[in-house]
């Protein structure tokens, strides 16, 4: 065999081993964003409702206890409630945040103290002055509405960019498919193809 003929050989079996390489990176970029757009979800969005609807719990523990002056609550089970509170905030603080998130958990960590700050007072004015504690725990419930709205919006975007990311691995996959055509019959035509000799 030539010099000739093993450099088209050559030339073909580099042209394909360039084409294999550059769509595996192209499809490794794509499951690298499909993979953290999942953990996003699970870790920064499902773990996040979750701790939101333990924290709404709590919150409407203190609710029932307000209105029904269940003094026995303030009294035994009230510091528990507002550990639990503290321990889920501090859990939700790992999470990741979006920058509208942290300004609602911001929020609702100073309603929190609000809330607790009415409660020493409701407990000290014999549980008489409910209308503090309520407009606390309103607000609280708000903010907590609000950062579940946020884990819906914000999960739905990490499910789109995993969308995206797949429907381009199945781009690339129907073009490579292509291209290999494509090399096969030029690597045919470049492999075949004898000029013929001058006589």
């Amino acid at each position: 065999m030539g010099f000739y003929a093993k450099f088209k050989w050559i030339l073909g079996i580099l042209m394909i081993f360039v084409l294999i390489i550059m769509t595996n990176l192209i499809d490794k970029n794509n499951f690298v964003r499909v993979r953290d757009s999942v953990v996003t979800i699970y870790e920064d969005r499902l773990i996040a409702n979750d701790l939101i609807f333990e924290k709404l719990k709590l919150v409407q523990e203190k609710e029932i206890a307000v209105k029904t002056l269940d003094s026995t609550f303030y009294e035994n089970r009230n510091l528990k409630v507002n550990d639990n509170l503290q321990s889920l905030i501090s859990r939700f603080e790992e999470t990741k945040l979006t920058s509208k998130e942290a300004t609602v958990f911001n929020d609702f960590k100073s309603n929190v103290k609000v809330l607790q700050n009415a409660e020493t007072k409701f407990i000290n004015s014999s549980y008489n002055s409910t209308s503090k504690v309520n407009s606390a725990i309103n607000s609280l419930k708000t903010n907590l509405s609000d950062l579940s709205k946020i884990q819906l919006n914000e999960g739905s975007r990490q499910m789109s960019i995993s969308k995206r990311a797949v429907d381009s691995v199945e781009l690339f996959t129907q073009i490579e498919i292509y291209m290999l055509v494509f090399l096969a019959i030029i690597i045919q035509i470049v492999v075949m193809y004898n000029p013929k000799e001058k006589k």
